[in-house]
């Protein structure tokens, strides 16, 4: 394979230029780095308004009203979400943190969802003075808490009820929470019950139901099982409970391409399923067609985010395998030591040379399980040479950490030719900020 192939997996436009060297949003990787230091992460913002649009055309096209709110899990930033809001998205957050950041970014707060399974009183009530737009109700502890807070502040709460539908999306155990035996939402041999009770307080108004069957799930099955059984109980307490299901959020979890081997469905696959599964089954169940709620995280900025990485030494142990280490490492990319995840990189100083090896990637921290990549094929790695590895915009900086007093990367947001930071490098300094 040339190392030219694997562009396909790099943000929109990733070219190489005449010195050989690989250009991401009309900037020199090397030149990046030399200006930026490594570890580097950059995000392409055409990329980043390119796949907001294509999902809202891709569903919008398809569905009459849809709201695309993107969970910010994947990676929260203040420049990232004035782009996004620019772009007329919603959001989704899972903390208080999450509502505080996006409050001080200038982020609409009606277009704001919150779930989460282990909400304190705190986030709710900071959720309710902030004007967060829904509250995804995950549990019946909650139910009761929120509902003392919104009596108590005299509020009205717009919530939606998390439903567990039982269905296995085939992804690993890690990212799948659309299953019984999961810690998020009600079963559904309780929902029932958490509707009835939902509706019995008077300052709350159930909006409808939402649903996350898990992450990185690559076919369209698990969502259209999860939309029939939440739509069949939807219909269910119309009749018995007089309910009306005006929202129906359907999660997220749309697969991103992380190798060149494993292709994955087009957005328009899953777009087209869910939608026809929505509106199929509410002309069968005599449903008014709910508003569709769609909420992609990872497949919104995984394409856009490149980390950039100085290779140092180069051990090989004959006849078993040559190791080459990076400055970075599972400190800043958990993902493959955690969820075993494969992924693909460049020499991106050297994009025209022929490959050879194969050769493991390793990262700097004291872990026999930092191996960023396995097995690679690459133009024969040198100490000081630019590894660029793609597909690193969703959740590396988010679950990154300081193991070792590893100093977190800066983040540069890059488009048309320009470079900006919008997030600086930590500093030691920063580290023991919080000791007394």
């Amino acid at each position: 394979m040339r190392q030219t192939d694997r562009l396909a997996l790099f943000p929109i436009g990733a070219v190489v230029n005449s010195a050989g060297h690989l250009v991401v949003g009309g900037c020199d990787a090397v030149d990046l780095a030399a200006t930026y230091g490594t570890p580097l992460y950059l995000y392409d913002e055409g990329t980043v308004r390119a796949r907001a649009a294509e999902f809202k055309c891709e569903f919008g096209r398809r569905y009459p009203e849809v709201s695309i709110l993107y969970a910010c899990k994947a990676f929260i930033n203040r420049s990232l979400l004035k782009v996004l809001a620019e772009e007329g998205l919603g959001l989704d957050v899972v903390s208080g943190g999450e509502i505080e950041i996006a409050r001080s970014a200038g982020f609409p707060m009606s277009a704001v969802s919150f779930p989460g399974n282990n909400k304190s009183l705190a986030e709710l009530s900071l959720a309710l003075d902030a004007g967060v737009g829904r509250i995804v109700v995950d549990n019946f502890d909650e139910l009761k808490m929120l509902g003392d807070l919104a009596r108590e502040k005299s509020v009205k709460v717009d919530v939606l009820l998390r439903i567990t539908p039982g269905v296995d999306p085939h992804t690993h155990r890690y990212e799948a929470t659309g299953t019984l035996d999961s810690k998020f939402g009600f079963p559904l041999a309780q929902a029932e019950s958490a509707l009835a009770s939902a509706m019995a307080i008077p300052q709350l108004t159930v909006l409808g139901l939402h649903f996350h069957v898990g992450s990185q799930v690559e076919d369209t099955e698990a969502h259209e099982q999860a939309i029939s059984i939440v739509l069949e109980f939807a219909a269910k307490m119309a009749k018995k409970r007089q309910f009306t299901l005006r929202e129906l959020s359907v999660g997220g979890g749309y697969p991103v391409l992380y190798t060149i081997d494993c292709p994955v469905p087009d957005l328009s696959i899953f777009a087209e399923a869910i939608t026809r599964t929505v509106k199929n089954k509410c002309d069968e169940l005599g449903l008014p067609l709910p508003r569709l709620v769609v909420e992609p995280g990872r497949s919104l900025v995984a394409q856009a985010g490149v980390a950039l990485y100085t290779v140092g030494v180069t051990k090989n142990v004959p006849g078993i395998r040559t190791y080459v280490s990076v400055d970075g490492g599972m400190a800043d990319n958990i993902r493959p030591a955690l969820y075993q995840s494969r992924m693909e990189a460049v020499i991106a100083n050297r994009m025209e040379e022929e490959t050879a090896g194969p050769y493991t990637i390793a990262g700097k921290f004291c872990e026999s399980g930092d191996i960023l990549i396995w097995d690679i094929h690459l133009p024969v790695p040198h100490g000081g040479d630019l590894l660029a590895t793609p597909g690193c915009g969703a959740y590396n900086i988010p679950q990154s950490c300081n193991y070792n007093a590893f100093a977190r990367p800066a983040v540069v947001l890059v488009g048309d030719g320009n470079a900006r930071l919008i997030r600086r490098r930590e500093t030691i300094e920063d580290l023991m900020a919080c000791e007394v």
